[in-house]
């Protein structure tokens, strides 16, 4: 059984505060006599004295100065819970975990995600890039937070907030006749080697399709199931591909010409949550942050280097 209560603490405190049991009384909006009988008990229980009574006036003693140290020590750690749990529902501190795309997991999310940090120095996060199966899988089994994932996806138990689509770009090494135009078609494509996504993926179906209609024919020299090897293959001289801007934009300049397309596609992203009422605050506020993020830097003249 604990030694003293928790309302024997608090009086003992205003006490102390305020330098008198009549302004305790005040403060604490209790009868003077009944601060009185408290202090009178919490003496008891610790068998010595807290207040030397002189007249009108107490004065405490020197174990009542070494008690009321202590009792702020702990003040100052409740406070510091309340301000985190105040914090917690502004989105301002907390934890996040979050799964995205290898594609986006070199420049987009940690980009969103800086920007998100930068304003709550309390959040911390954890992230990790798998496919979408992997994503939709571990966010709908709550082991994540927050995925951004390729739609369409069929994983039951998430909610699907969807993105703004990231245009493709084309990706040209720089010794490339190509790399010199400001805008590539996907005609100038025809007999050029190229490095393109696995065969099973959605946007290489959509690529194959687009071609295929345009009566294009590209000699595919390497496939690769990560835009960002196929990027890095580009800056090798092996051959142009076909990425999202996002994943293009860190290496533009760096052996590669990044250029838009005279016949504009994307790929469709979204952010899912587990299912539930709604999702975390905090990660229904790095959705937001990451959404205006795409959408702000898919702006001509911002950060979307196919513009």
């Amino acid at each position: 059984m604990s030694l003293l209560s928790l309302r024997q603490i608090e009086m003992f405190r205003a006490v102390m505060i305020c330098g008198s049991i009549t302004g305790a009384a005040n403060l604490m909006n209790l009868t003077q006599p009944g601060v009185s009988r408290t202090i009178a008990m919490l003496e008891g229980r610790l068998g010595y004295a807290l207040f030397v009574r002189k007249g009108r006036r107490i004065i405490p003693t020197v174990e009542a100065e070494a008690l009321y140290r202590e009792v702020e020590k702990s003040y100052r750690s409740i406070e510091y819970v309340g301000q985190i749990a105040a914090d917690i529902g502004l989105q301002r501190a907390g934890a996040l975990r979050i799964a995205t795309l290898p594609a986006l997991a070199q420049w987009l999310v940690p980009q969103a995600l800086g920007h998100f940090l930068s304003s709550r120095p309390k959040v911390s996060a954890f992230i990790e890039s798998m496919s979408s199966r992997q994503i939709a899988e571990l966010v709908s089994t709550r082991q994540f937070d927050v995925g951004i994932v390729e739609m369409p996806t069929f994983r039951e138990a998430i909610q699907v907030r969807p993105l703004p689509p990231i245009p493709y770009v084309a990706v040209i090494p720089t010794i490339h006749r190509l790399a010199g135009q400001s805008l590539i078609s996907l005609k100038d494509l025809h007999g050029e080697r190229m490095v393109l996504l696995s065969q099973h993926s959605f946007v290489r179906h959509q690529i194959d399709s687009m071609l295929s209609g345009l009566g294009v024919v590209p000699q595919v020299v390497v496939e690769t199931p990560s835009a960002s090897i196929a990027c890095g293959l580009a800056a090798a001289g092996i051959g142009i591909t076909l990425v999202g801007w996002s994943t293009a934009k860190p290496t533009d300049g760096l052996g590669v010409s990044v250029k838009p397309l005279l016949e504009p596609f994307g790929v469709n992203l979204a952010v899912i949550f587990p299912e539930m009422d709604r999702a975390s605050q905090l990660a229904a506020a790095f959705a937001e942050d990451l959404q205006a993020f795409v959408e702000g830097a898919s702006r001509p003249g911002r950060n979307n280097p196919a513009c």
